[in-house]
């Protein structure tokens, strides 16, 4: 499972991305970059047979279908 992580502080921020085995890949992004990152990996909203952040953890809006 793959797992992607906004860390902002006061000077920056950065998209991290943690694979199990994996040292943590973390780089710094623009929010506009981090969104589109999201996107690649369906971290953006429910989708039929992919666990995410909205599927694991009930934190997107509720849906009664699944969106495409």
């Amino acid at each position: 499972m793959i797992v992607i992580r906004r860390l902002i502080d006061r000077h920056r921020a950065c998209t991290a991305i943690f694979l199990p085995g994996e040292p943590p890949r973390i780089f710094p992004t623009s929010d506009h970059e981090h969104g589109r990152i999201l996107q690649i990996y369906k971290q953006d909203r429910r989708y039929p047979d992919v666990l995410n952040d909205f599927t694991d953890f009930d934190l997107g809006p509720p849906s009664s279908t699944p969106q495409r």
